[in-house]
């Protein structure tokens, strides 16, 4: 099935791509969450809206997005959540939370779909993650998840 992209996924593309990919992953996936549309002769018109959008939020180069790591990386995130007995998180850590603690904490405002978790984030201690700042150029970011 061919689809454009409207927002980045991992592996596949970025906003504004058009690509190939099996229907059951489109019908299912992307486009029940919004990261995708179908292709028409009609959408192929919204592609060029959805470039012009990306460009305007992205990093536009490498030393950007390097002097953007070297602050998030001397970031300290503290993220306080309730817990239950042994360290267990009633729910998980989800990118939003991340990126908002990385606000507070004095860091530079991250796009929380720019977050990539290895893991569901479930219980208290140090956690990494890292942040896609640009294609080449990737800030790995410790949190520390705290009982609140």
């Amino acid at each position: 099935m061919k689809i454009i992209l409207t927002h980045e996924v991992s592996g596949l593309g970025t906003a504004g791509d058009v690509v190939d990919v099996k229907d059951g992953y489109a019908r299912n996936y992307l486009i029940p969450r919004n990261f995708a549309i179908r292709w028409t002769k009609g959408g192929e018109k919204d592609v060029e809206q959805i470039r012009r959008a990306r460009k305007i939020h992205e990093i536009a180069t490498i030393e950007q997005a390097n002097e953007i790591k070297g602050r998030l990386e001397g970031v300290k995130v503290r993220l306080a959540v309730r817990s239950g007995d042994a360290g267990r998180l009633f729910g998980s850590v989800t990118p939003a939370d991340i990126a908002s603690a990385i606000k507070a904490a004095g860091g530079p405002e991250v796009d929380k779909r720019r977050i990539e978790l290895g893991a569901p984030i479930k219980t208290l201690g140090a956690h990494a993650t890292s942040v896609r700042l640009h294609p080449e150029v990737a800030a790995k970011v410790n949190i520390e998840v705290v009982a609140a």
